[in-house]
């Protein structure tokens, strides 16, 4: 955990220049939903969520579509009001914004009733916990989750932890292992790790996918003995961070605008604009519960440090981040 902590630290020294923030946030945000979505299966490519993330429309699969507008959804759920004690409603609004428009109504947002099992071609290599007991299960997760024990956990290991027994709970029909890999995200945000949501574990896990389950399946083998799975998430953390690192310098070596340090509101407007291609003035100002005075005295540096961009003249003018 030392150079994942090392990482985390030298991340969070750079946010007095933030000219990085935004672009790296939506990297991160596109980045989740892409790779998460494509280890179930999604054919999307990074442009098109890329697309999709831009509020534009594409002529793709329906399904295929609403799978990565829902974890859009999931994610902006988390970040903006996902409570940090998480309890078994909060899991069961993240699985329904998971697969609204996806499953048929009776389940989403609610637990399995009928048996399911986790295949590796036409063979079942896992059977979860039956119907009956994945609401117990799960509550006990839950417990755990928000106990002292869990919380002197260093959050890359309660995330990960938490990750591992909530896939092989499996207490849903579908989706169980997208809503495993958002709680990661959650923890990982909530606990203050990733606190301005800046980096895409899920691509680690992605691009190796069969190392990915086998790891998962290796620790069950073992009767959920962990440590091998926790030394995976925790080498997926240093390569994530790496990358974002570069992708900060990167970002940082291209700036030609003044450094700047963000107060509350500002960091605030980046984050809503990660998450909106454009709004207007008046529709900020409202999210951030203050007045259009307010809002133009926080938005004029931003706009001077060439980290937003302002379209129109007129109080329909509409705002979105540079680039």
């Amino acid at each position: 955990m030392a150079e994942a902590s090392s990482l985390r630290a030298w991340v969070q020294q750079q946010l007095i220049d933030v000219s990085w923030v935004g672009p790296t946030q939506r990297d991160a945000l596109i980045r989740l939903a892409h790779y998460s979505t494509r280890i179930e299966g999604n054919p999307l490519t990074l442009p098109e969520v890329e697309a999709l993330a831009a509020g534009k429309d594409l002529p793709v699969e329906e399904r295929a579509k609403r799978e990565v507008l829902n974890y859009f959804a999931a994610l902006r759920w988390i970040w903006r009001s996902g409570p940090k004690v998480i309890q078994e409603a909060d899991v069961l609004k993240l699985h329904r914004l998971l697969t609204q428009s996806i499953l048929p109504a009776d389940e989403v947002g609610t637990y399995k009733t009928k048996p399911n099992a986790v295949f590796a071609g036409d063979q079942i290599i896992y059977r979860p916990p039956s119907p009956g007991l994945c609401p117990e299960f799960t509550r006990d997760l839950l417990k755990w989750l928000n106990s002292s024990d869990s919380l002197i956990e260093h959050p890359v290991i309660a995330a990960a932890i938490a990750h591992h027994r909530f896939v092989s709970i499996h207490p849903f029909t579908d989706g169980n292992g997208r809503a495993s890999r958002c709680l990661e995200s959650w923890i990982l945000f909530r606990r203050e790790f990733d606190t301005h949501h800046i980096f895409a574990l899920d691509e680690f896990f992605e691009l190796d996918r069969k190392r990915y389950d086998r790891e998962i399946q290796a620790a069950r083998d073992r009767d959920n003995e962990l440590t091998s799975w926790l030394e995976y998430v925790s080498e997926g953390v240093i390569v994530t961070l790496r990358k974002t690192q570069q992708r900060i310098q990167a970002l940082r070596a291209k700036g030609t605008g003044p450094r700047i340090t963000l107060n509350g509101t500002q960091e605030r407007i980046l984050q809503i604009l990660t998450q909106s291609p454009a709004m207007k003035g008046s529709d900020l100002a409202h999210a951030l519960k203050i007045s259009r005075a307010l809002f133009s005295r926080a938005m004029r540096p931003l706009l001077e440090a060439g980290l937003v961009v302002k379209e129109g003249s007129t109080k329909a003018a509409v705002y979105r981040l540079k680039g």
